[in-house]
């Protein structure tokens, strides 16, 4: 419960169930974190490797406290993630973000920069076509090909 906590209290992400939650933990450990202090979670980051494309890590959600906002834990969260082992085979980033959430189009252009990559965003998830208007419109951003001799934080 408590990332579902966490993510909750970070608006403007979606909350999905805490058994959703429970299953990015377990099922996508290896290429998800939490940063705690205390036992007390102020940041996560949940992703996954594409399936069909072994070389793209996707970046579900980024939550991060807002008592820890603003020192950089987010981008080395993400830094966490991309050196381990299960990521020695990512060139490519991809995530989707809202329009107006401009903490993560920050941390994604500046990974972007920091890995001397390209980043392409396109309209992917249209609010009125997925949504029903009930959420705003997803853009699919896509960062690469980089290395990894690089680092982000």
């Amino acid at each position: 419960m408590a990332v579902y906590r966490l993510i909750e209290s970070c608006p403007p992400l979606d909350t999905n169930s805490s058994y959703c939650n429970l299953l990015q933990c377990s099922h996508f450990s290896s290429t998800s974190v939490i940063a705690e202090v205390e036992n007390d979670p102020l940041g996560f980051i949940s992703g996954h490797i594409i399936p069909e494309r072994k070389d793209t890590l996707f970046i579900w959600q980024v939550a991060v406290s807002e008592r820890a906002r603003g020192a950089g834990l987010a981008s080395r969260m993400l830094q966490d993630i991309l050196s381990r082992p299960i990521c020695q085979s990512v060139k490519y980033l991809e995530t989707t973000i809202t329009k107006n959430n401009h903490a993560s189009w920050a941390l994604f252009k500046r990974a972007a920069q920091k890995l001397s990559a390209d980043l392409h965003s396109s309209e992917w998830m249209n609010s009125q076509v997925h949504f029903d208007g009930q959420h705003d419109s997803e853009h699919l951003v896509r960062i690469g090909p980089f290395t990894h001799k690089t680092n982000i934080q």
